[in-house]
């Protein structure tokens, strides 16, 4: 004989019963079948809510019976031949009038029982079952309606019955001794022996079935849902959850308990008491194998089986003096607490007996908290014990399975995933099964924590960057199409899945949690973007709060460069080419890298130097390997380079600069760039890369410009001053130079503790002679390089495709 129970969902209307009637033909061939099926979907709350409307002496309960009458006569004129359909819509009438005289009685006396609420909910298995059942007599497959409250017995606990399986059970076997080959059964309801209507509470239906599966000792237990299964974290919250084939009965009463609503925990007891497999289908995709669930699952090498969560719980921690060593406390505030039948989820206690902390709802608070407050009313009196501690709006997260035990590193899997995201654990628990590790966190960071934690034991070969960019120009577009164009093979070749959640330019922004499309990121912008400044940007990253996160900066913003303190101490890694953070105040300098540090993120910048060149990368690399960094020249600006490349006996020092301009080297207007003050901000960078707390005014900063062009009211009268001042001190300084067989060159050097920039001659044996164009080039002198063979570092030092590559580098660089 088979037991097959069916959901609210898998019952919600005509269409789903459809499905349920072919599964059942299916798989009831050639065995006696029982289902068990629930009410329409939806019905039972909207029963309970007519019972209180109706109690608290409203009429407006009718408008709600109209509406489950006519969803269930509509649900039969759909799965009944009208022929048919008058004697099953007059059953129905005759079971609807019996909950309006119900609903009538609770408005009269202005009072809903428990009792009364049982008798009513009653009502959404009792017409669903029957409704089933002819629906199956309709299409010619003799079908019995067998009320469960024929042989479910239980006490008069209403809402929560418990059920006495002495009685229960032999009363099962004598019922279905000579059941015909298909019984349709309401699952939720019960009753006591004096025929008052009982239900069973949460997992009513699942329950039922799986009574009457141990009762008569069936081979196996069918739950029909509208999942695949048991999932490895609830897919609601986790995208890339995954079917679990098999887990054990324990196993699977853990992540119940802890939030996994696919089965209830008290549906697991019957079946688990006589052995019973128990499958986990979906109604709607019956081709799928489910979950299994059994004594010996197969583990498949995972140590963890699924994560689970519940969301808002509260702590109560009792703590004091008192407590050390005192025998018979954690006995006294249990049972004080039970006695006001509050549930605890959750129990933790230090190993000084100072203190004990556990979960509860929300809504056991106020009785539990007055309870303990009475039972140690004499410790508080003379301060042995403190005054409670309430902590609210938390979660519980846990990890789950067997194969966890003697498996080292489990719990530092757990901690590692959640402190590198920001996550704070407020609160642990793991019995001596070491079946279950259970972590208490902030509600608001429950859907991360999830994320982040089925990562790293289900998807560690796969690793979620969420990407927000900010800057959208010719440097963050074409970062976007680099990362379109290899993303597939990012995630194919080395399992690193980037995410583009959040792009902004300097007035809009656009967010979209799933990953926003690159192959139309522009139009997509331009039509959905919002209005939002850089500080609404950072509180929306906040908000998301994304695994794995990482703001990419590409803009020359001061207003977001001051925010990366904030960002690094939300959890979230900065990539930037943007370098006026680094070449800020040394105190704000410092103050990025602290929080970074504090809260496990990075701070990426290699393109704050010489663009895509590994320069900030090998110089770390020199000093942590115990080099020392005795000089630098450096080449660092791809605008002034061409330009002293290309000033010649041809070409004068005015015209190389409007060249520059032209081409887009420098800015629209040069002075930025011929002041040197970008090049000293570089140099700054890399001095304090080695140690030195350099501030700004502490490089020398020589201008490739007299005062006369520094001060020029506009462009134009910039052209006339660098004609009539700068080009005759250029073209001396110019033939000087070739007499000699030099160039010049405008270098940056840092070098006996001092750090300055300047118009260089260098000869044709030194390494920046043969730089041309926009060419950076960076020579280290250390112990190990010395001073007649530097190390030196050379290539392109400008451009949208170098500085993207380089900022694309530093993203993938926070993956290893």
């Amino acid at each position: 004989m088979k037991v097959l129970k069916f959901g609210g969902t898998s019952v919600q209307d005509a269409v789903q019963i459809k499905k349920v009637i072919e599964i059942v033909k299916s798989r009831c061939q050639d065995d006696k079948c029982i289902v068990v099926v629930s009410g329409l979907g939806g019905i039972t709350n909207r029963l309970i809510e007519a019972s209180r409307t109706a109690a608290s002496g409203s009429e407006n309960y009718k408008s709600i019976l109209l509406e489950i009458q006519t969803r269930h006569i509509d649900t039969i004129k759909q799965l009944i031949d009208i022929k048919e359909q008058s004697h099953v819509i007059a059953n129905v009438k005759v079971m609807l009038n019996e909950l309006d005289s119900a609903l009538f009685a609770a408005r009269t006396l202005y009072e809903l029982s428990p009792r009364s609420l049982d008798y009513t909910m009653s009502f959404g298995e009792r017409l669903s079952s029957y409704i089933i059942t002819q629906a199956f007599c309709n299409i010619g497959i003799e079908a019995q309606h067998a009320d469960s409250r024929s042989f479910i017995y239980t006490d008069r606990n209403f809402n929560n019955a418990k059920v006495n399986f002495d009685v229960t059970d032999a009363c099962i076997k004598k019922y279905f001794e000579d059941a015909p080959q298909l019984s349709i059964v309401p699952g939720f309801i019960a009753s006591h022996e004096n025929d008052e209507t009982t239900t069973l509470g949460r997992g009513g239906s699942d329950y039922t079935a799986a009574i009457i599966a141990a009762a008569l000792n069936c081979t196996e237990l069918e739950i029909w849902t509208d999942v695949d299964g048991m999932m490895t974290a609830d897919p609601r919250s986790v995208s890339k959850a995954m079917r679990i084939p098999e887990i054990s009965y324990s196993e699977a009463l853990e992540l119940s308990h802890f939030g996994a609503k696919v089965i209830y925990p008290q549906s697991l007891i019957p079946a688990l008491t006589k052995k019973i497999p128990i499958l986990i289908l979906n109604t709607n995709n019956p081709g799928s194998e489910g979950t299994k669930i059994h004594e010996h699952p197969k583990t498949n090498g995972q140590h963890v089986r699924g994560i689970s969560s519940i969301r808002n719980v509260s702590l109560i921690t009792i703590q004091g003096s008192g407590l050390f060593g005192v025998v018979g406390i954690a006995t006294r505030l249990f049972q004080t607490v039970a006695k006001k039948e509050v549930n605890v989820i959750l129990i933790t206690q230090g190993s000084s007996e100072h203190s004990i902390t556990f979960a509860v709802s929300p809504e056991d608070v106020i009785k539990a908290k007055e309870s303990i407050e009475l039972e140690f009313q004499l410790e508080m009196e003379l301060n042995h014990v403190d005054p409670l501690k309430i902590e609210n709006d938390l979660s519980i997260i846990a990890v789950v399975g067997e194969n966890m035990k003697n498996t080292p590193g489990i719990s530092a899997r757990l901690f590692s995933a959640l402190g590198k995201n920001g996550i704070s654990v407020i609160a642990t628990a793991q019995g001596a099964s070491e079946l279950n590790i259970s972590v208490v966190i902030s509600n608001k960071h429950e859907k991360k924590a999830l994320n982040a934690v089925h990562e790293a034991f289900f998807l560690s070969h796969i690793k979620t960057l969420n990407l927000f960019i900010a800057g959208i120009g010719v440097i963050g577009a074409t970062l976007l199409e680099q990362i379109k164009d290899h993303q597939e093979t990012l995630l194919k070749d080395n399992g690193i899945e980037l995410r583009v959640v959040g792009v902004a330019n300097s007035k809009k922004a656009l967010f979209v949690e799933k990953q926003i499309d690159l192959n139309c990121w522009r139009a997509e912008f331009d039509t959905h973007a919002v209005p939002m400044n850089t500080q609404s940007f950072v509180s929306k990253m906040q908000e998301l709060d994304l695994r794995n996160s990482v703001f990419v900066d590409n803009t020359a913003n001061k207003e977001v460069a001051d925010l990366y303190e904030m960002i690094l101490s939300s959890s979230i890694s900065v990539v930037t080419p943007n370098k006026i953070a680094n070449a800020s105040t040394y105190d704000y300098y410092k103050n990025i890298r602290k929080a970074a540090n504090r809260y496990g993120v990075q701070f990426l910048y290699e393109t704050n130097v010489g663009a895509g060149l590994p320069i900030i990368g090998t110089l770390k690399d020199l000093r942590n390997s115990g080099d020392k960094i005795l000089k630098i020249e450096a080449i660092l600006s791809g605008s002034l380079n061409y330009i002293f490349s290309t000033f010649s006996n041809k070409v004068s020092f005015l015209d190389a600069v409007k060249e520059a301009r032209e081409l887009g080297y420098t800015e629209p207007d040069p002075r930025l760039d011929l002041n040197g003050t970008d090049v000293a901000r570089k140099i700054l960078i890399l001095t304090r890369e080695i140690g030195y707390q350099f501030d700004l005014e502490d490089i020398s900063i020589n201008s490739c410009l007299t005062e006369m062009s520094r001060n020029a009211a506009s462009i134009e009268e910039l052209w006339e001053t660098i004609g009539k001042y700068d080009n005759p001190a250029m073209e001396e300084r110019r033939i000087a130079a070739e007499s000699k067989g030099c160039k010049l060159k405008y270098i940056a050097t840092f070098e006996d503790g001092k750090a300055y920039t300047s118009i260089k001659e260098v000869s044709a044996d030194h390494p920046f002679y043969n730089i041309k164009g926009s060419g950076n080039i960076i020579s280290f002198t250390t112990t190990r390089y010395k001073t007649n063979n530097p190390l030196v570092i050379t290539g392109p030092g400008a451009g949208a495709d170098v500085t993207a590559a380089g900022v694309f580098a530093d993203i993938l660089r926070i993956m290893a």
